[in-house]
């Protein structure tokens, strides 16, 4: 196997680790989603036995940008997409007048009732541009992508938050912020 797809296959390890399951390396995540980089290493060694230098090729050639160091790098968490509950210490932030939900096709009805639910991560998660949005909704099958009125959201009282890797974060969107773009 060439390393780009080594590397990717550890990648969707770690995601696994740091957004959901650290038992299975035998870790801990802090209040903040932070495990130690040495304690992280050593427990998937028994999978994948990496040395810090190819962890942080890992974080950096990432496509989606899912991790982060600290300055020291002995710490490292996910930047956002967790099941576990966990403080990011994302700061509130004004949205862009309009952001996008890419999903796949099956889920439209129920979202066009309900609103968007984080359902078992933390957040809604939210695109800033469509093709972004439709990436996102390939994954869940034949994308649909919705259009949320952020603004108005935002007027509203609601609060969006910009994680680490630029993906904008809220708690729930109600379901007359929501049109179908296609």
């Amino acid at each position: 196997m060439d390393r780009k797809k080594e590397n990717i296959r550890i990648s969707k390890y770690l995601s696994l680790i740091l957004r959901h399951k650290p038992y299975i390396a035998n870790i801990s995540l802090d209040n903040h989603g932070w495990a130690n980089v040495e304690e992280l290493l050593e427990g998937i060694k028994p999978k994948y036995n990496i040395d810090l230098k190819r962890l942080e090729e890992i974080v950096r050639e990432d496509n989606k940008q899912r991790y982060s160091f600290d300055s020291t790098h002995s710490l490292i968490r996910a930047n956002q997409g967790h099941s576990i509950n966990i403080d990011l210490e994302l700061k509130e932030q004004k949205p862009p007048q309009i952001l996008w939900h890419g999903t796949g096709g099956k889920s439209a009805p129920s979202i066009l009732k309900n609103g968007i639910l984080p359902m078992s991560r933390q957040f809604v998660h939210l695109s800033k541009d469509i093709p972004t949005a439709i990436q996102v909704g390939k994954r869940h099958g034949k994308p649909v992508i919705f259009k949320i009125d952020s603004e108005e959201m935002f007027n509203q009282g609601y609060k969006f938050y910009l994680s680490e890797n630029k993906i904008w974060l809220t708690n729930f969107i109600p379901p007359e912020f929501i049109s179908l773009q296609f």
